[in-house]
């Protein structure tokens, strides 16, 4: 079976990354999964930056760091440190933060 056919035969979206990207533990799921997630941060921080009717630089000020670096979080281009991670949301955009582990 090739993997066009796979891919018509998932049934849910689990099954359509284990064929896409391999398995969780495969080198390329789990860079598929790293920029997954830095993605949901950076489009998560952009909605409650506009949300909260701030500029990247407005935002920046606030919370004592640069522009640049706000871009960049923006747009996935940085790692981030939960700290600094807890003090741009809760404290620049009044958001609270819940980490999960599982």
């Amino acid at each position: 079976m090739d993997k066009n056919e796979k891919i018509r035969n998932v049934k849910n979206f689990n099954e359509l990354l284990d064929t896409e990207f391999g398995v969780i533990g495969n080198e390329k799921r789990d860079d598929f999964e790293k920029k997954a997630h830095y993605f949901i941060i950076s489009e998560t921080l952009k909605e409650a930056r506009h949300e909260a009717k701030m500029t990247q630089e407005q935002l920046a000020i606030k919370v004592g760091t640069k522009k640049s670096y706000i871009s960049r979080l923006e747009n996935g281009k940085c790692d981030i440190q939960l700290s600094t991670l807890y003090k741009i949301f809760e404290f620049g955009l009044g958001k609270k933060i819940n980490l999960v582990i599982g």
